[in-house]
C-alpha cells in the first residue's frame, strides 16, 4: 500500500531481518564505518571475497539501524528509515526475469495487475523512506545495478545496502571492501563456534599459540573459521594445524596466481572435503543441485541411489550439520537445511566434475514436479494453510524445478504440467504476475495437440486464462480461454472444457454481464458434475454463480448456492473458497438488515483472505465491512477502512474493469458517511487508512466498533443506512451499478 508522503515517522520500523542464529563476533571497527557511509550516501556495498562476512556485517549494521530506528527518542535514524528495513536475499537467483519479483516478494508486495514489477516496486518505494540490503547479487550484477539506478532515481528515501563479491559501479555509490578478521576477533569467533560444537572446549595457555597459528594460516576469513572450529570436536587445534599445513602446501604449490585470502578460503574448503567420508563427498556435491533451502525427504529422494543408500541420508546430513557445511533452519513448513553459498558452489564444481550434474536436475525436478501434484491435491482439505506455507518455502526450489522443465524443448509438458499445477499459488497466494510469467513461457514452446501431453498444455491454457481475468487483461483471457474450450472439445476432454468454460463465466462475471456469466458458470457446474469434478475451482463456480445472482435481485438463490458451498468448505477443511461463499453470505446478511450478522462472516473472511495473501478477496471484504461499519453507526471509522481500501486497489487493478456491481459498496459507504460526516471529515478518515499498513488494516477491521454497534444516526429520515423507502441493499446496489 502506498502511504502519503506526509505521514509522521513511524516509532517502531518494520521489515523482514532475520534472526541471527548465533552470535556476531567482532567488527566493531567495520560497523562504525558502515553506518558513516550509510549516513552520507544511498547506496553503499560491502565488498570482498566469499566467505569474508559480507552479509553478517550487513545484516549487522541492519539490525543496528532498525534498532536506533524504533528508539523513543527522535534520531536521524527514525527519520530516514521510518518505513523498515527490509532484507532481499539474492544468491538463489539465477533468472533475471525474477530478480524484480524477488524484491517485490521481500518487500511483501502483492501484486494483482498486468503492470510490469518494476513499476510495481518504484511506485512502492517512491513515497518511502527505507533501507533495502541486497545480499549475493554478483550473478545478476548488471541487472541488479540498472534495477537500483532507476530504484534510487525515482525513490528519494531509498538508501541501499549491498552486499557481494563487486561493486554495483553506479555513479554515488561508495564501496567499503572488508578485509579478513583482525587477530583478536578472529581467536574470538574460532573459541565460540568450536565451543558451540563442543562446550568443553576452551582457548587455554597450552593451545594459545596453536589457536593464534591455525588462525593466522585461515587469514581470518570467517567462514574458514567456523569450518575449521567444526573440527575441533575430534581434533585438538595443533593436530587441525598440521592437517591444514598440508593442504596448504598442495593447493599453493599449484596456485600462486591466487590471492593468499582466496587460497586460504580454497583451501579450507578443500579440506574439508577431503575430511568428508567418500558418501558425505558425494552427498555435499549432489545437495548443490538445491536452490537455497531442502528439507530431508527432498534430500534422500533427489541424492540417492546405489552408492548413496536412503537409510544413510540422516545420519550424512548430520554429519554435514556438525561440519558446518550445513545450517538447519525452521521455517513455517518445518525443519530446512541449507548451505552457504560458497560452499554449494564448491560441490557444484565437483558435481559437474563427476559428470553427473544433468541427471540430478533431472531427479530435482521430478521431485518438484512431484511436490506441486501432491501440494493441488491437499490444497482442497484440512491443510490448505500449510500447503501455502510449504509452497512459499520451497518456492526456490520450485522455479529451479521450473527452469529446468523450459530447459528441455522435447518436452514442453513438463513445464506446462508444472506451471498449471501450481495455479492455486498463483491465484490463491497473491502471486498472479509470476504465474503469468511462468505460464507465458510453457506455453510458448509448440506443443504437439492429439498427443499424450495435451491435457498439460490444456491445463496450462486454462490456468492462463484465469490469471490474466484476474489481472485486468480480458484480452489475453479470452484468447487464451477460447483456445482452451476448442482444443478440449475437439480432444473430447470434459474436465478442460468445464474449466475452460467456467473461467470464461468468471471473465465474464468480473466484466458486469451477469447473464453471460449466469450462463456460463450453470453449465460450467454441469459439465464438473458429469466428469465427477469436486474441488476449490468447483466450489468456486459455485460461488461466482452465486454473486452472479446476488447482484441480480435472486437473494434466495444465491444464499442456497453459497450456503451449500460452505458447508462442503467446512466439511473438507477449505478455507479459500469459503471466504468467498462467506462474502456472498455477508451481503445477503446485510440486505437482509443484520449488521452483526454480516461483520460477523466478514470478520472470518478478511481473516482467510489475509492468511492467504489473496488481496483481491481481501478488498473486496473490506469495502464491504466498510459499508457494514457506517451502518453499525460508525461513520469515522467507515471513512478510515475506506481509506485503507483504497491504495490496495492500485494492487489489484482498475477495480475489477470498473464493474459497478463490485464497485457498489464502496460508492454507497462513501455516500452514506460523507452525508454524516461532512466532505472534509469523512477525506480526513480516508487519508489516514490509506496510510496503515496492510497487518494494521486487518487488526482494525476486525477490532470492529467501539460503540457496540450502534445504528448510525440517518441524516435527512434515513434509517440504519438505508433509504427512507427501506430500499434494500441489492436494489441500491443496482442503482449504484446504473450510476457508476
Amino acid at each position: 500500500m502506498r502511504a502519503p508522503q506526509d505521514r509522521a515517522p513511524a516509532p517502531a520500523p518494520y521489515g523482514n531481518l532475520p534472526s541471527e542464529l548465533n552470535g556476531f563476533v567482532g567488527r566493531g571497527p567495520e560497523l562504525g564505518e558502515l553506518e558513516r557511509l550509510l549516513d552520507a550516501a544511498r547506496l553503499v556495498t560491502v565488498t570482498g571475497v566469499g566467505g569474508v562476512g559480507k552479509s553478517r556485517l550487513a545484516l549487522a549494521a541492519a539490525r543496528r539501524a532498525q534498532e536506533q530506528a524504533s528508539g523513543q527518542t527522535r534520531t536521524p535514524a527514525q527519520e530516514r528509515y521510518c518505513d523498515g528495513v527490509w532484507l532481499a536475499e539474492l544468491s538463489a537467483v539465477r533468472d533475471p526475469a525474477l530478480l524484480e519479483l524477488t524484491l517485490a516478494e521481500a518487500l511483501g508486495l502483492t501484486d494483482h495487475t498486468t503492470r510490469p514489477p518494476r513499476t510495481v516496486l518504484a511506485e512502492h518505494l517512491a513515497p518511502r523512506r527505507l533501507l533495502l540490503i541486497l545480499d549475493g547479487f554478483e550473478q545478476l550484477v548488471d541487472e541488479c545495478a540498472e534495477l537500483v539506478h532507476e530504484l534510487l532515481r525515482r525513490s528519494p528515501g531509498l538508501r541501499v545496502l549491498a552486499a557481494g563479491r563487486r561493486p554495483l559501479a553506479l555513479d554515488g555509490e561508495r564501496s567499503f571492501p572488508l578485509a579478513p578478521l583482525d587477530p583478536a576477533d578472529a581467536m574470538e569467533l574460532l573459541a565460540d563456534r568450536a565451543a558451540a560444537a563442543d562446550p568443553d572446549f576452551a582457548v587455554t595457555g597450552e593451545n594459545r599459540a596453536a589457536v593464534a597459528e591455525l588462525c593466522a594460516r585461515l587469514d581470518g576469513i570467517p567462514l574458514a573459521l567456523e569450518l575449521a572450529a567444526g573440527r575441533l570436536r575430534t581434533l585438538t587445534p595443533a593436530q587441525v594445524l598440521v592437517r591444514l599445513e598440508d593442504r596448504f602446501a598442495l593447493l599453493t604449490g599449484g596456485g600462486r596466481g591466487a590471492l593468499p585470502r582466496h587460497r586460504a578460503l580454497r583451501t579450507a574448503i578443500g579440506w574439508s572435503h577431503e575430511l568428508c567420508t567418500a558418501q558425505e563427498r558425494l552427498l555435499w556435491a549432489r545437495l548443490s543441485v538445491f536452490a537455497g533451502r531442502f528439507d530431508l525427504e527432498a534430500a534422500e529422494y533427489v541424492c540417492t541411489g546405489p552408492d548413496l543408500p536412503v537409510e544413510s541420508v540422516l545420519d550424512l546430513v548430520g554429519e554435514l550439520l556438525a561440519q558446518s557445511l550445513l545450517v538447519r533452519e525452521r521455517t513455517a513448513a518445518g525443519v530446512r537445511y541449507r548451505m552457504l553459498e560458497t560452499v554449494r558452489m564448491y560441490g557444484a564444481g565437483w558435481l559437474e566434475s563427476l559428470g553427473d550434474a544433468g541427471r540430478l536436475r533431472r531427479r530435482h525436478r521430478d521431485w518438484y514436479v512431484g511436490l506441486a501434484t501432491w501440494c493441488e491435491l491437499d490444497w482442497f482439505s484440512p491443510r490448505q494453510h500449510e500447503v501455502a506455507a510449504l509452497v512459499d518455502t520451497e518456492l526456490a526450489n520450485l522455479r529451479l524445478a521450473l527452469e529446468c522443465c523450459l530447459e528441455d524443448p522435447d518436452e514442453p509438458h513438463l513445464g506446462q504440467y508444472l506451471a498449471g499445477t501450481l495455479w492455486f499459488y498463483w491465484a490463491g497466494c497473491g502471486r498472479l504476475t509470476e504465474g503469468r510469467l511462468w505460464l507465458d513461457r510453457s506455453l510458448e514452446q509448440p506443443g504437439r495437440p492429439g498427443t499424450e501431453h495435451e491435457p498439460a498444455r490444456l491445463k496450462a491454457l486454462w490456468v492462463l486464462g484465469y490469471v490474466a481475468a484476474l489481472q485486468g487483461d480480458a484480452v489475453g483471457s479470452m484468447s487464451a480461454l477460447h483456445e482452451c474450450r476448442d482444443a478440449a472439445v475437439a480432444a473430447g476432454n470434459p474436465v478442460a472444457t468445464a474449466y475452460a468454460v467456467h473461467r470464461l463465466g468468471c471473465l465474464a462475471l468480473l466484466s458486469d454481464d451477469m447473464v453471460r456469466a449466469g450462463e456460463l458458470l450453470g453449465a460450467a457446474l454441469e459439465h464438473y458434475r458429469e466428469a465427477g469434478e469436486l474441488n476449490s475451482n468447483v466450489l468456486m463456480c459455485q460461488v461466482e454463480l452465486a454473486m452472479t445472482m446476488a447482484f441480480q435481485g435472486d437473494l434466495a438463490g444465491a444464499l442456497a448456492l453459497c450456503e451449500d458451498a460452505r458447508d462442503i468448505c467446512e466439511d473438507r477443511g477449505e478455507r479459500w473458497a469459503k471466504a468467498y461463499a462467506l462474502y456472498v453470505l455477508a451481503f445477503a446478511a446485510l440486505d437482509a438488515g443484520s449488521a452483526a450478522e454480516a461483520r460477523r462472516l466478514l470478520n472470518e473472511c478478511v481473516t482467510i483472505n489475509h492468511a492467504f495473501h489473496d488481496l483481491l478477496g481481501l478488498v473486496l471484504a473490506l469495502e464491504l465491512l466498510a459499508l457494514v461499519t457506517v451502518t453499525e453507526g460508525e461513520p469515522a471509522e467507515a471513512a478510515v477502512l475506506q481509506g485503507a481500501a483504497e491504495p490496495m486497489w492500485g494492487a489489484v487493478g482498475l477495480r475489477l474493469f470498473g464493474s459497478g456491481y463490485f464497485n457498489a459498496p464502496r460508492l454507497m459507504c462513501q455516500e452514506r458517511a460523507g452525508e454524516l460526516l461532512g466532505a472534509e471529515r469523512y477525506a480526513a478518515g480516508a487519508r489516514h487508512g490509506s496510510g496503515l499498513d496492510l497487518d494494521a488494516v486487518v487488526e482494525r477491521a476486525l477490532r470492529g466498533p467501539e460503540n457496540g454497534g450502534k445504528p448510525a444516526p440517518s441524516p435527512e429520515g434515513e434509517r440504519t443506512g438505508f433509504r427512507r423507502d427501506e430500499q434494500p441493499v441489492r436494489t441500491a446496489l443496482a442503482e449504484k451499478n446504473q450510476r457508476a
